[in-house]
């Protein structure tokens, strides 16, 4: 038999065991319906950052994520052409376990696997801007592309008085957003029997500067000066922008009939000027806005809806001095961005 004092050890061992346990099951994290919720963190991705488009959505998710009390991140490509980034990035995002992901895909295919592996992780994902080509997502809030392209082709056969040739400076292949308003554009344009698209396969690409250099020689292979082409669209700020110089260059500025999409101060100068007859302005800070809003009542328990029209609005001369354009043309992102 085994002498007290050897007991007496035998016990203190046995307690000090147990005790042990007891306290490593203290402590476990607290789950109990008091414990408050973890503060939500969310990564915004854009297609680029340097467009004032993409500044005006990152101004309106600061403002929601103000109101609605989480963090966000913004992150995306410095270009619009780097898909390589924006997919290592979704990636990392999904990696850190971020609460949710906001994401304006460069590509509507490419970026599928990504977002559906976000999903499978438990990241859930709101896409916003451009549509994507599948994928488990929350929610889709962007303009109506396809409406808005209508509208912009609506006012070109209105400048052109329903007659004559035009043509179409695309923006690059696989963004969704660009390919549906060069779409609405053409189906209206189509609908007029007097209206002739002598090209509408060239492509600005994601920069003004390939913009302007495929816009002059879009102009040139047209003879837009001697009357080879009486108009032209592009649909989006860099096309626009570039677009705008080649003509500027090739002393066509107001001559040649000019309709684009997205807004800036030389953009708007443009306008101004007579050199650009109309622009279609989204609301990209409305944009930005109820993206996020969407992700935080989503991950609150509420109810969202799957499609979000951010809107469209045609800008030219008679109205550009109206307040509800002003803002849209020149929010006061400093308020937001402490730009």
């Amino acid at each position: 038999m085994l002498d007290s004092r050897v007991r007496r050890r035998f016990l203190k061992l046995a307690v000090g065991l147990v005790g042990a346990a007891l306290l490593g099951c203290s402590k476990k994290p607290d789950t109990s319906a008091g414990a408050p919720p973890a503060r939500l963190r969310l990564a915004v991705i854009p297609k680029g950052t340097t467009h004032e488009f993409w500044k005006s959505v990152h101004a309106g998710a600061v403002k929601a994520s103000r109101e609605l009390d989480v963090d966000i991140i913004w992150k995306g490509p410095l270009e619009e052409d780097d898909l390589k980034s924006q997919i290592d990035l979704v990636q990392s995002f999904t990696a850190q376990r971020v609460s949710g992901i906001l994401l304006a895909p460069l590509n509507d295919k490419a970026l599928v696997s990504s977002v559906n592996a976000a999903a499978s992780s438990s990241v859930p994902v709101v896409i916003f801007d451009s549509a994507l080509s599948g994928g488990q997502l929350v929610s889709f809030v962007a303009t109506d592309n396809r409406a808005a392209g209508r509208l912009a082709g609506e006012r070109m056969a209105q400048l052109l008085g329903d007659k004559g040739k035009l043509v179409v400076l695309r923006y690059q292949e696989g963004s969704a957003s660009t390919r549906e308003r060069e779409e609405g554009f053409l189906e209206a344009v189509r609908k007029r029997p007097g209206l002739e698209v002598v090209s509408d396969n060239q492509y600005g690409g994601a920069t003004t500067e390939s913009a302007y250099s495929a816009a002059e020689s879009l102009l040139l292979a047209k003879n837009a000066a001697g009357g080879g082409s009486g108009g032209i669209f592009a649909p989006n700020e860099s096309t626009t922008f570039g677009t705008l110089l080649a003509l500027e260059k090739a002393g066509l500025g107001g001559k040649l009939r000019f309709v684009g999409f997205d807004a800036s101060e030389k953009l708007v100068q443009g306008v101004r000027a007579g050199t650009i007859d109309a622009l279609v302005l989204q609301n990209p800070f409305n944009m930005g806005y109820l993206a996020l809003r969407a992700m935080v009542l989503h991950l609150r328990g509420e109810k969202v809806e799957p499609r979000t029209d951010t809107g469209a609005q045609l800008v030219d001369q008679k109205n550009l001095d109206q307040p509800e354009i002003r803002e849209l043309v020149k929010p006061d992102l400093a308020k937001w961005l402490g730009e």
